[in-house]
C-alpha cells in the first residue's frame, strides 16, 4: 500500500516523513492512502499486528492500515482512545423534531474530548520521527490531550493559550500532565499565529489540526459510527464548527469509506457554529467566496475561534457532500445543553451546538423528521460544566 502527503491545491506530493503544514503554493496538506484491493473490506477493523494490549484496544489503531500504516508497534503512543458510545434518547429526538437520532459521545475519550483520536496519531508520528518538543495553540481540549500524550511519550510539550479564556478544568489538565504553558494576550487566533511562528523558529512539532496526521486519527470517529450502525450511514452527521478539523476529517473518512466499499451511500454534513464565532457560516452564506475572520466571542469556548485554519479543507467537504453550515446563539446552545444534560448524557457547551443546530434546521425544513441524524458530542460535561 502506498501512503504519502499531498497538497489539496496543487497536488504536490511529499513523503510521510516530511514535516510540512503548508505547501509552497500555500495549500493545506493531507495524507493519502492508496489501499490495496485486498484491504478494501476485511482489514478495516483489524488490529495492528504486534500491538501491546493497550494499543490493540484502541478505536483508532485498529484502523492502522488506513491511518498510519508505517508506524511500528513500539512507536505507537496510545492511552487507548476511541470506542466511544452511541446513545439514543427519545426525549431528545422529540425535542429536536426527528424520529431517529443518535449521539456519539467523544467526551468519553481518555482526556475527555475527541482530540485524543487525533493526538494519538500526531504524537506517534512525532515519536517515530524523533521529535524533542511538541506544541499547540488551544482553547483547552487540545492542550489537555497533547499534555497527556506528550507525557506518555516522554516528549516536552509547550502550550500556547489565550489568557483568561480557557475553562479552569481544561487548564488544570494541562498543568497536571506537566505541559509548559505560555499565556497569550488575545484570543485563540493570536495564540495560533504565535505557535506557528514558534514552530518555525524553534523547531517545535506542531500538533494542531493543521497537522495532517491529526486528521487521520479524527476520521476514525466516522468509521466507528458507521460500524456501530452496522455500516448503514445516517442521512445527516452534525458537528460543531471551530477550527474545522473534524469537518475536514469526517469528509475525508466518508470519501475513503465509500471508495473502499465499506459504505454504500454518503451522509450529508451540517456544521454548526456559534453566532459569536461564525466565520465559516458567513462564508457559506456568501457561496464560499472568501473567509473573513471575526473577533470570536462565545461562551462555548471550544469553538471560540474566529479564523479557522482548516477552512479550505472544510469548504471542499461541504461542497462535495451537499452539506450545510448554520449558526446558533449562546442562548440556544445553553438550552440544548440543558436538554442533553437532563437526559443523563451530558456534554460541554460546544457539543450542544449540534442539538441546537439540528432543532433550527428542522424548523427551517432543511432536515426532515423522517431523516436519520447523528450528532457528534465533542467534549465531556466536566470540561466546562456551567454555562453562564
Amino acid at each position: 500500500m502506498l501512503s504519502y502527503q499531498i497538497c489539496i491545491e496543487c497536488n504536490q506530493r511529499y513523503d510521510l516523513d516530511d514535516i510540512i503544514y503548508y505547501c509552497g503554493c500555500s495549500g493545506l496538506i493531507e495524507v493519502k492512502h492508496e489501499l490495496d484491493a485486498s484491504l478494501r473490506w476485511h482489514d478495516k477493523v483489524s488490529c495492528h499486528p504486534g500491538l501491546d494490549p493497550g494499543s490493540s484496544k484502541s478505536g483508532v489503531w485498529r484502523f492502522h492500515q488506513a491511518v498510519l500504516p508505517i508506524a511500528k508497534p513500539e512507536q505507537i503512543i496510545s492511552h487507548p482512545e476511541g470506542h466511544t458510545r452511541l446513545y439514543q434518547r427519545d426525549i431528545l429526538s422529540k425535542w429536536a423534531g426527528v424520529n431517529e437520532l443518535y449521539l456519539k459521545h467523544e467526551g468519553e475519550n481518555p482526556t475527555g474530548s475527541f482530540k485524543d483520536r487525533g493526538m494519538t496519531v500526531a504524537v506517534t508520528q512525532a515519536n517515530r520521527l524523533g521529535q524533542k518538543s511538541l506544541a499547540c495553540a488551544s482553547t483547552g481540549n487540545t492542550s489537555a490531550s497533547l499534555a497527556a500524550y506528550g507525557a506518555q511519550a516522554g516528549i516536552k510539550t509547550l502550550v500556547f493559550l489565550p489568557k483568561g479564556k480557557v475553562a479552569p478544568s481544561k487548564l488544570g489538565q494541562a498543568i497536571a500532565y506537566g505541559a509548559e504553558l505560555k499565556e497569550i494576550e488575545g484570543d485563540f487566533d493570536a495564540a495560533m499565529a504565535q505557535v506557528l511562528e514558534a514552530s518555525k523558529e524553534q523547531g517545535l512539532y506542531l500538533v494542531n489540526s493543521i497537522n495532517p496526521f491529526r486528521i487521520e486519527g479524527q476520521k476514525t470517529i466516522m468509521w466507528e459510527l458507521f460500524e456501530q450502525l452496522d455500516w448503514q450511514v445516517p442521512d445527516w452527521v452534525i458537528v460543531p464548527g471551530g477550527n474545522l478539523g473534524n469537518t475536514s476529517a469526517f469528509g475525508k473518512a466518508i470519501g475513503e469509506a465509500f471508495e473502499a466499499g465499506w459504505i454504500k451511500s454518503k451522509p450529508r454534513i451540517a456544521v454548526i457554529q456559534a453566532e459569536g464565532a461564525n466565520p465559516f457560516y458567513q462564508s457559506f452564506k456568501q457561496g464560499f467566496k472568501d473567509l473573513k475572520p471575526v473577533k470570536a466571542n462565545t461562551r462555548a469556548t471550544a469553538i471560540n475561534i474566529g479564523q479557522p485554519v482548516n477552512y479550505s479543507k472544510a469548504k471542499r467537504i461541504i461542497k462535495a457532500l451537499n452539506g450545510l453550515v448554520e449558526e446558533v446563539s449562546d442562548a440556544q446552545i445553553k438550552e440544548a445543553k440543558a436538554q442533553i444534560d437532563q437526559s443523563g448524557i451530558g456534554c460541554e457547551p460546544a457539543s450542544a451546538a449540534t442539538l441546537a443546530g439540528l432543532k433550527k434546521l428542522v424548523l427551517a425544513k432543511e432536515i426532515k423528521a423522517k431523516e436519520s441524524v447523528a450528532l457528534i458530542l465533542t467534549g465531556n460535561i466536566l470540561k466546562d460544566p456551567v454555562m453562564d
